[in-house]
């Protein structure tokens, strides 16, 4: 009898997991504490909208409160205090935008103020498409789902007065300022500002929203935060604190800080569902992008299509083999891939012009939250492996902001440019893509657009406008304290080696000479007393007194940004070899390398340094360095639980960093189409190919190995070819079919 009910188990246990899809793997509360700044909320692939929980405004002044401190995200698992569901909203940014348009539910009498009426919570669940929260306050159930474009949430309410609140003065965005009018009983319409990410006053745009209930209320009205004068009272103005309640005008209320309010009366139990649509072109846009693709109200089926959606995109790689929080930590990483960069046209095809008033018309996707100086490191390489149509589509974007801007994207936010961080990001991010065969987009606007931004003196020049002493003396000399001056040139240089891949392969070899040349100017700053880069002054010394662990936690640092010199001084992919015969030699390289991981003074969390562990490959003998490493990093910076981001997502390449090193792979230089081998995390792996891309249609990742601790490569084959280097070009990899690595416990 044991053996035929032990026989039962292991077969029930068996259709179980046989039964788990790619989207049953995904944690989305991974990242959202210890500054990865992600989100538990409703999100479908590349979708424009979120349907976020916010709990960064707190009943009272406290460290997570997003007015208390430089708070980036509209969520943080270390906060338990509701205010709403935001809409629009960034996943694994360093700056606050967006989080606007807060929908509240409350019971009882209408409170505009969210100090009071923000709850505590319970019972949170989230999933790829879906979340849901219990107020502790209201005993209300909020759940939220979405569709591309449109936002849906479903409130189960208690008997008795029941209400629903739309904030649109508060949000994570520095503005204030909306225009909204009631159309008819159950639907209003309306705009809301945002902008000014990073500091940048002129990166403002509004957005353009419709919401529809499918109840209708006993009562509405809006409300206007306000000061109230002394001594005047008004029969029909009620106050809630500082907030005034309208409660007998419907027409069209503007101004900072306003609102909508819903009143009910509420049977127990009784659920009342809100759908938003929003457009960042028109409210009839925002109103046709909610009739096409929620025009009903059908919570469960819309959770069902977006859980769909992204079984589909998750569902290019199967992985066997690894712990459950491997898997976790790897499907999660694809799903943080995929939130940016995230559509910007309407269901009729019609988008905001770049840095213009105009509109303009796509008959393909058209993409914005262009978070560059992150993404070309790897997450471009990651999309052209495992979604080449849609980075095909992503560069043609990029191409029609160059026509209509006549500048290449740097920091691109819903049509505005911020300028944010440094370099010329986007043309290592195009080239590594065209090198790696992707090329239906115009290559010669490409390189047009390129040279532009890498030949125009910097006073004219907004991608870089400190690159005349650049183009003259090879280096950008420290002119003040805190000019991140070494970082900048680091990022032309980089960007500068690409183009003189791309001149090369286009037949431009007077330019090809000029870039190359420019892309070794980082031997300006190599400083043998420290071994380290150093800052230069305009006179051409070093910078001094230099201590080049300064800027240690994000501290400011003289030449360099989020960083100091250690962090940066091997941030010169497309020349280790240069910059090994600088140090000394091989092994002096390798020790000095060594000692960045030995010494504490690697940063898992931020981006220059991220390819550090993949360097020791570069050198005969020390491969061995590279497997330990990145075995560590994984196991030690990268976790099934809130923290489980090393910090800043950087909208995917965080968790590209963990994808590419779980498969055994890496992209060290963007624009070099090869990656360096490490020890896969699965022992088996299937990347299933677009074959209008990649012809052989799957690449199958094989590890044999006696035990975990078999992490050292003992041989690897691509196809019927030992690797002996730990390097394979890109066309070997998707044309080899299999990929198999033998490990062992020594080195």
């Amino acid at each position: 009898m044991k053996t035929i009910l032990l026989s039962l188990f292991l077969s029930c246990s068996f259709i179980v997991a046989a039964q788990q899809e790619p989207a049953d793997w995904v944690n989305p509360f991974i990242g959202t504490s210890n500054f990865g700044t992600t989100n538990p909320g409703a999100v479908c692939p590349q979708g424009v909208m979120s349907v976020t929980p916010f709990n960064v405004m707190g009943s009272d002044k406290n460290e997570y409160d997003k007015d208390s401190r430089w708070w980036s995200t509209p969520y943080t698992s270390d906060n338990r205090f509701f205010t709403g569901f935001a809409h629009v909203n960034l996943s694994g940014v360093g700056c606050p935008e967006l989080g606007g348009l807060l929908l509240m539910p409350t019971t009882g009498d209408i409170n505009a103020d969210y100090h009071e009426y923000g709850s505590e919570y319970r019972n949170e669940k989230a999933s790829p498409g879906y979340y849901s929260v219990e107020l502790s306050k209201y005993n209300v159930k909020a759940e939220a789902t979405a569709s591309l474009r449109t936002g849906l949430s479903r409130f189960t309410f208690p008997e008795g007065k029941s209400n629903i609140l739309l904030n649109l003065g508060e949000g994570l965005t520095n503005e204030s300022g909306a225009t909204v009018r009631f159309v008819n009983e159950t639907e209003i319409e309306g705009c809301k500002l945002f902008g000014t990410f990073c500091y940048n006053p002129q990166a403002v745009f509004p957005l353009y929203f419709v919401m529809k209930i499918n109840k209708v209320p006993a009562k509405s009205g809006y409300w206007k935060k306000q000061r109230p004068m002394k001594g005047v009272e008004s029969e029909w103005d009620i106050y809630a604190g500082k907030y005034k309640l309208y409660t007998n005008y419907t027409r069209e209320i503007s101004g900072d800080d306003i609102g909508v309010w819903f009143s009910f009366d509420t049977e127990k139990d009784e659920q009342i569902e809100v759908k938003i649509g929003v457009s960042f072109v028109s409210i009839e846009n925002a109103r046709q992008n909610m009739n096409e693709e929620q025009p009903g109200f059908a919570f469960d089926k819309v959770r069902e299509e977006a859980r769909r959606m992204w079984n589909k995109e998750l569902s290019v790689v199967a992985v066997e083999g690894g712990t459950d929080d491997q898997k976790t930590i790897f499907y999660t990483g694809l799903y943080h891939l995929l939130i940016h960069p995230n559509i910007l046209q309407d269901v009729n095809g019609e988008y905001p012009l770049m840095e213009s008033l105009k509109t303009g018309h796509t008959d393909e996707n058209r993409y914005t939250v262009f978070s560059l100086w992150d993404t070309y490191r790897n997450v471009s390489a990651l999309m052209t492996l495992l979604y080449p149509e849609k980075q095909e589509e992503i560069i043609r974007t990029m191409l029609d902001m160059y026509r209509e801007n006549g500048w290449l994207p740097k920091w691109e936010l819903y049509g505005r440019e911020t300028f944010t961080m440094e370099g010329d990001p986007a043309i290592p991010y195009i080239v590594d893509a065209w090198m790696k065969g992707l090329k239906e987009f115009d290559s010669n606007l490409a390189y047009e657009a390129m040279k532009k931004g890498a030949t125009t003196p910097g006073e004219f020049n907004l991608l870089r406008p400190d690159a005349n002493d650049y183009y003259t003396k090879g280096y950008i000399p420290l002119r003040e304290q805190y000019d991140n001056s070494v970082s900048h040139a680091l990022e032309y240089y980089i960007a500068d080696w690409n183009l003189a891949e791309f001149a090369k392969a286009l037949g431009k070899k007077e330019d090809e000479k000029l870039f190359r040349k420019r892309s070794l100017g980082y031997k300006n700053y190599y400083c043998k007393e420290y071994g380290t880069l150093r800052p230069i002054m305009p006179d051409g010394t070093f910078y001094s007194p230099f201590d080049p662990k300064q800027g240690e936690n994000f501290e400011p640092s003289p030449g360099f940004h989020e960083g100091n010199a250690w962090n940066y001084t091997f941030a010169v992919p497309h020349d280790i070899k240069g910059l090994a015969k600088l140090m000394g030699d091989d092994k002096k390289f390798v020790n000095k390398l060594q000692n960045v991981f030995d010494d504490g003074n690697y940063d898992a969390a931020n981006e220059p340094d991220i390819t550090y562990p993949y360097l020791f490959s570069f050198f005969k003998g020390e491969a061995w360095r590279t497997q330990k490493t990145i075995k560590h990093l994984l196991d030690t910076a990268y976790h099934n639980a809130p923290n489980g981001v090393p910090g800043n997502e950087d909208t995917g390449t965080m968790s590209a960093w963990a994808i590419f090193s779980m498969l055994g792979f890496y992209p060290v230089c963007p624009g070099d189409p090869a990656y360096i081998l490490t020890s896969p995390t699965f022992d088996k792996v299937t990347i299933y190919l677009d074959e209008r891309y990649y012809p052989a249609g799957k690449l199958i990742i094989e590890t044999n190995r006696d035990t975990a601790q078999d992490i050292y490569i003992k041989d690897v084959t691509a196809g019927k070819r030992e690797i002996k280097d730990f390097r394979i070009s890109h066309e070997e990899l998707v044309g080899c079919g299999t990929l198999t690595f033998t490990l062992s416990d020594t080195h």
